[in-house]
Formats: C-alpha cells, sequence, structure tokens
C-alpha cells in the first residue's frame, strides 16, 4: 500500500471495523488485526461468542461490537488501547500506541494499555496466526493495522466536529487530542466529540500520513512502562498476591519422564509454615505460608526419583549420535543449481568444516512463576506468558473445565526469551493446584528452571564450498542437523520434512553464489525437551554462515569485509549495513595494542526478522585464553524506525544476551541429569565485562522489520571472527571459552 494514497476500505474490510457507543458514554472503534484481506482469508468468531469470551474489562462493549483488537476514548478524551501484545522489555507498550497515536492525532501521554484477554480468535497477530509474542513481530504486524485504526478514528471524530461546527472536513486539523478550526479558533477535545461521534458513520476510504508528516514516529520517545516499573508499582506474574494464598515450591525429577518414588511429608509437614505436600508422578510441591518455609520443605533428605529411561543419557552420547546422522542425507530446504556436482569440479579450491552449537537456557531475571486459583466452576491464572490463549487452552485441558471458564491474568514479564513461549510450567502449577483447596502461587527455583527449561537445540552442522580461480565461492553446501521445534510449536509450518525455523538465515542466504544447496536433518535428542531461544534459528544459522564465509575470505587471502562486498551485489540493504558497520568501527585502521594481549576485529552480517543488520566486534585475548569484548559497532537497517530509542536499546540488550552465550553458556548433561544449577556455573555477563555498543540505525521508509532478536543473531560470529583475527584459531564450537581453555 502506497504511502501517498488513500486507504480504500472494502465491504469485508468494513465489516471488520465497527463504531459504537460505551455505556458509560464514549467512543468504542472495533477492528481487525488482519488488516485489509479478504473476509475469507480468515473465520471471523461470531459476535456472541466473541464477547463471551471477552474478559470483564470488556464489558461495556455492545453485544455485536466484538472484533479483534478496541480503541476507547472516554469523555475525558483518554484514548485507551487493548493491545494483544505483552512487555517483557522490548518496548511494544510504547511503540504501538506511538502508531496508533501518530495517525489519531492523540496526544501519546492520554493513550493507557490494557492487555487483551486471552483469546485466539479475536486477538490472533496477523503474523504468526495465533495471540503470540514473539519471532519479533509486535511491529511489523501492528504497523498497518494501528494506523488504519487510528486514522479510521480520526476521520470520525473531524466528521463530528465539522457537523457539530457547519464547517467542512477539509478546514480541521487534529492535534495532540484536539480537533481544531483555525479560521474560527474553535477547538474541541476528543472527550467532548465521543458522543456525537459514535454515531457517524465509518468513511470508505482514508489517507494515511507521509512519512514527512510523522510527528511521533521516528522520534526518541520516553517508555510508557518505565515509571511504574522504576517506582515499583509495575505488576509482574511473580507480584500476584491473593486472599489465604499459598505458596509452593517445586521439585520436578531431575532426569526427564522419571517418576517419584518417596518424599519425607513428615520431615516437610515439621518446618514451620509448611501447609501442605502435593505429589504428582515426576513432581512434588511443597505449600507454605511463605517460599523460604516451601524451599525449606524440599531441603534433605530429597525426594527419591526412579530415573526412567533416560537415566543413561549424556551429552557425550548425543553429540555422538548428531555426528553420525549428520553424514546422511536430509531434506531439501534450498536447491539452486547444481551443488553437489559443482563441489566435485577439479580447479580451485575446496574447503569443509563441522560448526557445533550447545545446548543453552534461557534463565530469565523473573523467576518462572504461576499463581492458579482452581475452582469447581473455574479457574484463575495470574502468570507472565507469552502465549495467554496457549495458556488457557492448557489449563483448561488439566482442569477439565470449558475454555471460557479459564481466565489468565496476563502481566509484565520479566524476561522471555522464548521461556514463556511454553506452557509446561502452567500445565504443571494447574496439575498441583487439583490437589488442594485455595489459590496457590507456584515458584521454580533458579536451580529447577535451569534444569528443567526447555532448551535452545543443539546443532551440527556440515559445511563445504568451493572457491573458483578467483577465490569466490562458486558452489556452497550446508547440511543442518538439530531437532524441530516447530514439528511440535506450529506442525502446519513443517514442509518436506524442513523445519522453516531450523534453517532460517541458512536457506536464504543473502550471499551471490551460483550454486546452493541447504538440507535438514531431523534428530532428536534423548531426554531433552528443545525450544525456541531469543533469536531463535538465525542465532545458530548466522553464527554457521558467517564463520565459515569468514574461513572462506582467509582461504581466498581477502580482506573479510571487502569478501562480503564482493558477495552482495543483489542485496542492497545488507551491503549498506555491512559498510556502515566497517566505517564506523575504523575497519581496516590498527587497534589499539593491550600489553600482555592479542588484539583483533571480526565482523558479521545478516538479513533476519525482516531487517538487516551488520556488526564490528572488537576484542582482545590474553595468554589464558582470557576473551574481553571491548567494543561492538551494529549497524542496522530494520525499515522505517518507530521509536530508535527502543531500538538501540533492543540492540545494546540483544548484543549483550548473545555475547554472553557464545563466551561461556552451555548445558551439558550426565545420567540424563543437566550438570548445571545457577549463575555460578551458568555464568552472565557482569557490568564491569559488558562491552561498548555503538548502534547505527538506516532509516529508510519500508515497512518496519523485527528487532527485539536480531542483535543476539549477529555477534557470536562477530566475536569468534574477531578472536580468529586476534589468535589465528578459528571457532567452530561454543562456547569460545571452553575451546581457549577459559570457561
Amino acid at each position: 500500500m502506497s504511502q501517498d494514497k488513500d486507504l480504500q476500505v472494502s465491504n469485508a474490510r468494513r465489516r471488520f471495523m465497527q463504531l459504537g457507543a460505551t455505556a458509560g458514554g464514549g467512543l468504542l472503534f472495533g477492528f481487525s488485526l488482519f488488516g485489509c484481506q479478504k473476509e475469507n482469508d480468515r473465520k471471523e468468531a461470531p459476535p456472541e461468542k466473541a464477547v463471551g469470551q471477552a474478559s470483564t474489562a470488556h464489558s461495556e462493549t455492545q453485544p455485536g461490537l466484538a472484533r479483534d483488537a478496541f480503541i476507547r476514548i472516554d469523555r475525558m478524551g483518554i484514548v485507551t488501547l487493548i493491545v494483544h501484545k505483552v512487555e517483557m522489555g522490548q518496548g511494544t507498550f510504547t511503540a504501538m500506541p506511538m502508531l496508533l497515536a501518530e495517525e489519531l492525532g492523540a496526544d501519546l501521554s492520554k493513550v493507557k494499555l490494557e492487555q487483551a484477554p486471552a483469546n485466539n480468535e479475536l486477538y490472533a497477530d496477523p503474523l504468526l496466526g495465533g495471540q503470540v509474542t514473539g519471532g519479533s513481530t509486535s511491529v511489523r504486524g501492528a504497523w498497518k493495522p494501528l494506523r488504519e485504526a487510528g486514522a479510521m478514528v480520526r476521520s470520525v471524530l473531524i466528521a463530528a466536529a465539522s457537523k457539530q461546527w457547519n464547517v467542512g472536513t477539509d478546514e480541521l486539523q487534529v492535534v495532540a487530542g484536539n480537533v481544531r478550526h483555525q479560521a474560527s479558533g474553535r477547538s474541541a477535545h476528543f472527550g467532548e466529540l465521543v458522543d456525537a461521534a459514535s454515531k457517524m458513520d465509518l468513511p470508505k476510504n482514508v489517507k494515511l500520513k507521509d512519512p514527512e508528516q510523522f510527528v511521533l514516529i521516528g522520534k526518541n520517545m520516553r517508555r510508557l512502562d518505565s515509571p511504574a516499573k522504576v517506582n515499583g508499582t509495575a505488576q509482574f506474574g511473580i507480584d500476584a498476591r491473593l486472599p489465604n494464598m499459598g505458596i509452593a515450591a517445586v521439585a520436578a525429577s531431575p532426569v526427564m519422564g522419571g517418576k517419584l518414588v518417596g518424599v519425607d511429608e513428615q520431615k516437610a509437614m515439621a518446618v514451620k509454615g509448611v501447609r501442605q505436600v502435593l505429589r504428582l508422578e515426576g513432581a512434588v510441591a511443597v505449600v507454605a505460608d511463605h517460599f523460604w518455609a516451601a524451599k525449606q520443605g524440599l531441603l534433605p533428605p530429597p525426594p527419591r526419583w526412579d530415573d526412567g529411561a533416560n537415566g543413561k543419557v549424556n551429552l557425550k552420547g548425543i553429540v555422538a549420535d548428531m555426528m553420525k546422522v549428520s553424514q546422511g542425507g536430509g531434506a531439501v530446504a534450498a536447491d539452486k543449481g547444481n551443488a553437489i556436482d559443482a563441489l566435485a569440479r577439479d580447479g580451485g579450491r575446496k574447503i569443509e568444516a563441522v560448526y557445533e552449537m550447545p545446548f543453552l537456557a534461557h534463565a530469565t531475571m523473573e523467576p518462572m512463576n504461576c499463581t492458579v486459583d482452581l475452582r469447581a466452576d473455574g479457574c484463575d491464572l495470574w502468570v507472565g506468558t507469552q502465549v495467554p490463549a496457549l495458556a488457557q487452552g492448557a489449563a483448561a485441558k488439566v482442569a477439565g473445565l470449558p475454555v471460557e471458564k479459564v481466565a489468565v491474568h496476563n502481566h509484565y514479564i520479566g524476561g522471555g526469551f522464548g521461556r514463556r513461549l511454553e506452557v509446561d510450567y502452567v500445565i504443571q502449577a494447574v496439575a498441583f493446584a487439583k490437589l488442594m483447596k485455595g489459590p496457590v502461587k507456584f515458584i521454580w527455583t533458579r536451580e529447577e528452571d535451569i534444569q528443567h527449561d526447555m532448551f535452545r537445540p543443539y546443532y551440527v552442522d556440515r559445511l563445504a564450498a568451493r572457491l573458483d580461480d578467483k577465490g569466490k565461492p562458486a558452489a556452497w553446501f550446508h547440511r543442518v542437523t538439530g531437532s524441530s521445534i516447530m514439528s511440535r510449536f506450529a506442525p502446519p509450518a513443517m514442509k518436506n520434512g524442513v523445519d522453516p525455523d531450523a534453517v532460517e538465515g541458512a536457506a536464504d542466504l543473502q550471499y551471490t553464489i551460483p550454486d546452493m544447496r541447504v538440507e535438514y536433518v531431523r534428530h532428536e535428542p534423548p531426554g531433552v525437551p528443545t525450544a525456541f531461544w531469543r533469536g531463535v534459528g538465525p542465532t545458530h544459522n548466522v553464527f554457521v554462515v558467517e564463520s565459515f564465509i569468514d574461513e572462506l575470505a582467509h582461504a581466498a587471502k581477502q580482506d573479510p569485509v571487502a569478501f562480503r562486498r564482493g558477495l552482495l551485489d543483489k542485496s542492497p540493504r545488507t551491503l549498506a549495513v555491512l559498510n556502515l558497520a566497517a566505517q564506523k568501527a575504523g575497519w581496516g585502521k590498527p587497534l589499539a595494542p593491550i600489553a600482555g594481549r592479542k588484539v583483533g576485529r571480526g565482523v558479521s552480517t545478516q538479513f533476519a526478522f525482516g531487517s538487516y543488520m551488520a556488526q564490528v566486534a572488537e576484542v582482545s585475548v590474553g595468554p589464558d585464553g582470557d576473551v574481553r569484548v571491548h567494543r561492538v559497532v551494529c549497524a542496522v537497517d530494520c525499515g522505517q524506525a518507530v521509536n530508535p530509542d527502543t531500538i538501540v536499546a533492543q540492540m545494546e540488550g540483544g548484543i549483550v544476551f548473545g555475547a554472553t552465550a557464545a563466551l561461556w553458556n552451555e548445558i551439558t548433561l550426565d545420567r540424563g541429569r543437566v550438570q548445571q544449577t545457577n549463575f555460578g556455573d551458568y555464568r552472565m555477563m557482569r557490568i564491569n565485562e559488558a562491552p561498548k555498543v555503538e548502534v547505527h540505525i538506516v532509516n529508510s521508509r519500508d515497512e518496519p522489520g523485527g528487532i527485539g532478536e536480531p542483535g543476539t543473531a549477529g555477534i557470536a560470529p562477530a566475536l569468534t571472527n574477531a578472536v580468529f583475527a586476534a589468535t589465528g584459531k578459528r571457532i567452530r564450537k561454543l562456547p569460545i571459552g571452553e575451546q581457549l581453555g577459559r570457561a
């Protein structure tokens, strides 16, 4: 849709948009998040069903006015947006109101948010097809629908003022929540017009602003959620408190699939404050007046377990199996030309490599938690989840209740990273809640969470390439071996045996290579559940691809940046961020020496989540293998920047998150047990170890790309390539510290 053309609203689209009045007076606007699409593209929930599934926060909604999202404007001029995403630090609760307020002409400080209730029919993300916050899709999915909605509401407010003042609509302007008629000096804030506006007809078309007209989009805006987080009034899942609520600590079998044999219930009950001991087949919970008592109730003697079939699983065996299966053929994810034959040709030089990436835990800052109030007639959950509708459905199934009898009270999330895309903890909490009466808050300790996480998959990647006589890659082969998350999370996404997440960033290379083939081998490790981890597939493939590209540049005796430039003729946006990052980093200029340490720069590029990025890392390596990251220069083209300050923050956070994992993190197993327990052996980067991060934004007029995850994906290869530049040692297996003898 062109920025400078009127938005034509089809009849089908108009059925997804309705105006109405709230019970207390004011304007309510219901609209579809799926934008201008054909009516048959999506099944709309019947109004009576939709209203019945909405939360009590929507009790003012008129019957028949149930749509995917809602905007309410009260008589005080306060604009309320029912937002279908969750806020977990990524800035969604600021960027999305900015989109609405830009076209509506609202005062951003008077835009309030209500989190949407669990409902896949009403609040599915247009890019993901479900009520999910993930995949760096929040702004991308809302870019058109929220702006269109704002423009529609602005239009009816103008129409109402035009009728009241008997002036032409073209004589009116909307500024900071007021409709103004400059010629007469008349002005009315939104609240004074809402009753009249609720009786107006929707326009047949609206005009969206040209980028040159933006007053909010593209400007640095203060985070709307920051004040509450600073003054302590923000409510996270772990803050839920109910009358007479019990607090429970949980211990599950240390081996996946293990069963509880026994627990010293008498000793647990002897702890002051302990109320009850709850048992499931593979877990035990102690409920107490407070968490300290609950935790003490699980202390020695610990519960006794039957390890079951996974009691002999260890990482060495898992990797050996993966190495073996990775040598066989896989499902074809991308095939251009004839890479197999091209690799076998005479001439040039053939390079081969095997890369490995470890299991990783999420280790969210807010401990995993879920508060449950289960009754015969319903169930309420207080939780922070990236998938409220999925959590609702899972709880209903365990509780044996209709879905509409389960209410999910979603909260701010203190770190998601993909961990809260899962509902295993919700299922366990509701199963325990069935064994007692009254509300109970379940909290999983850091040790329990890390050892029972759903981990980023282990990957084994086999690569081969042939350089021609001029040192350019003529053929490229890449076989990815790892477990399939999509086959469990979204089975329809699997096509011809290929997990699209597992090959993202590998099957869609930005580099021009004549013959290319990418394969995928699915291999599920025993006893290790796997799940999305911040950056998902690209965190693995960008590392592998960019590391191997660096190997090819070295083999061709070319500068790594110059080598990449020569392959990016068909991806000008990738080339642009590469050039910008290299320029800002001073690529080609010598680094200042550091006494007793070797220094080096490394580079990476990527296209992921709809955004283009390049990173240059500067590192030093000590004699003992200690790697220090001093500076990271990041250039990002994520299309139209909505809130540049948030983009910078997300790049900074993502880079630190990814660098931490690349340097030190891995999950290992022995006798079916995860060996890591807490931050003592699953290390986090400390503030004095954090590099200086410089972020340079290429602000294009293209539609926005994602920013929540790209920073994490690009830092690992930039670091390992910098280590190679400093030491001559190629890192093909993470974490870096382990390969250099420094864990």
